[in-house]
């Protein structure tokens, strides 16, 4: 995909090659010195890092985990059984296969000059390492932090959530991560680059990064709450932020202690116009990528929208009952493969079928479609008729500010919740859109007349003289 990019992180030294992936919000990373290589949280499709590696013309010597992900299923293990790299992961996690145990102020030689340095960062996790990069001039020379990989430890601007692994751990978690943050800022030099793996719209991030590209200490000694405010203070204000967070999560350890091999990435089994419509109707999930002006405008009725230019995995995993089986269908044959690797990185590895091409290449019924529309047509329509006004945000983002009477059911309940909306006419939104057309496609397959508003809540809602109600 387009959106996955790598670049030079580092002015000097040994470079820093970053892996993206946008649509989960994390970020990998290749380290080498022009022949070796380290790679740090790498996604499952591995083919991306190999890719890099060949590019740089280094050879992947170690690999190394940071947390058991609750947002992914890591590459490490199908990385280092390609590359024949040492894998290592904290000697305290149980996994279920071979790795290099690592703790708190082990160092491994990656070459004479360049070390990595497992410091222990507990707090989005018990076990959660952090790994300063040391360089140094000379094999004699003495050794310097460069770098930091923070995985979900310190972020930009903030920090990685403490509540993923239950209510029961939260309260030790939190003040395990602010512990952690202050260590990272006590023992490593100002100009120490932070590199984390979450923070660019994961929801493993436990408050705002902002638009943050990059990073050092020093930065964040001057910016971070964890660094700047009391202790009670932040865990009080950490707490209190804490939204929901996407249910596939709950899917991600098991996965990542028994260790995934490397995705199976061929083309799925073409489904036909007949297949299409029998999946629909044995309620199997038929999924259309394409953006939601396209589907809005004609899509085969009971598929649901999932636009491949959003955060599509995320959206898709937290909806999805785990195991439904599933159908794609996208503008093209590229489309669908690389919604397909969005889906392997969370462990949706089986694909009942896909189609690419046109809605009248999947149907040969009547296509469905609905209206869009933007605030000021909400604003108009509401001195005319009554129409319910839908919001879909989240709990916190509506309570920060609303339309006056607007209900409130978030994305990720919309399908328990359908019974909820009085009948009738619903207008629906979110803070963009993105979200606003998947809740659109659920209703429009169940046959509720919508219309979707495919505008800024921010930017146009009040602006368009709607009533807003916001927070005291």
């Amino acid at each position: 995909m387009g959106t996955d990019t790598s670049q030079d992180q580092s002015e000097s030294g040994p470079a820093i090659l970053t892996i993206e992936t946008p649509s989960l919000g994390d970020r990998s990373y290749l380290v080498h010195n022009g022949q070796t290589a380290a790679v740090i949280d790498p996604q499952r499709d591995i083919d991306r890092v190999l890719a890099v590696a060949v590019q740089a013309g280094v050879q992947i010597t170690h690999v190394f985990e940071t947390h058991i992900h609750n947002d992914y299923v890591t590459g490490g293990v199908a990385l280092a059984e390609a590359t024949g790299a040492t894998y290592h992961v904290n000697g305290a996690d149980e996994v279920s296969f071979a790795r290099a145990a690592i703790s708190d102020d082990d160092v491994v030689e990656i070459s004479p000059t360049v070390r990595i340095r497992a410091i222990a960062t507990p707090g989005h996790t018990y076990t959660h390492l952090s790994y300063a990069l040391e360089s140094a001039p000379a094999p004699d020379g003495e050794f310097e932090s460069v770098a930091v990989f923070t995985g979900g430890s310190l972020l930009f601007g903030a920090t990685g959530r403490p509540d993923l692994l239950g209510e029961d751990h939260t309260h030790d978690l939190v003040h395990h991560q602010f512990a952690s943050a202050q260590r990272l800022a006590q023992e490593l030099p100002d100009h120490t680059h932070v590199m984390p793996t979450h923070g660019f719209g994961s929801f493993c991030s436990a408050g705002s990064t902002g638009g943050t590209t990059a990073s050092t200490i020093g930065q964040e000694k001057r910016h971070n709450p964890a660094l700047t405010e009391e202790e009670e203070r932040w865990v009080a204000e950490t707490l209190a932020g804490l939204d929901v967070y996407p249910a596939y999560y709950a899917h991600m350890n098991a996965a990542n202690t028994q260790g995934r091999g490397a995705p199976d990435l061929t083309t799925p089994e073409v489904a036909d116009k007949a297949t299409v419509a029998a999946r629909i109707d044995a309620g199997d999930w038929v999924v259309d990528l394409r953006t939601r002006t396209a589907f809005a405008a004609g899509h085969v009725t009971g598929t649901l929208n999932f636009g491949l230019d959003g955060q599509f995995a995320t959206y898709l995993g937290w909806l999805i009952p785990w195991g439904t089986p599933l159908t794609l269908l996208g503008d093209s044959a590229e489309q669908v493969a690389d919604a397909q690797r969005e889906l392997v990185r969370i462990g949706i590895d089986d694909l009942e079928g896909a189609a690419a091409g046109t809605p009248n290449e999947w149907t040969d019924k009547p296509l469905g479609s609905f209206e869009r529309a933007v605030f000021a047509d909400l604003a108009q329509v509401l001195h005319h008729r009554p129409v319910t006004v839908l919001d879909v945000r989240r709990r916190q983002e509506y309570a920060e500010s609303h339309v006056e009477g607007a209900v409130n059911i978030p994305l990720h309940e919309i399908l328990d919740r359908l019974d909820d909306l009085p009948a009738g006419e619903v207008w629906v939104h979110c803070a963009a859109g993105y979200r606003a057309s998947i809740a659109a496609s659920v209703m429009a397959a169940r046959g509720v007349p919508v219309v979707a508003i495919d505008d800024s809540f921010d930017e146009s809602a009040a602006a368009a003289g709607l009533p807003i109600v916001k927070a005291a």
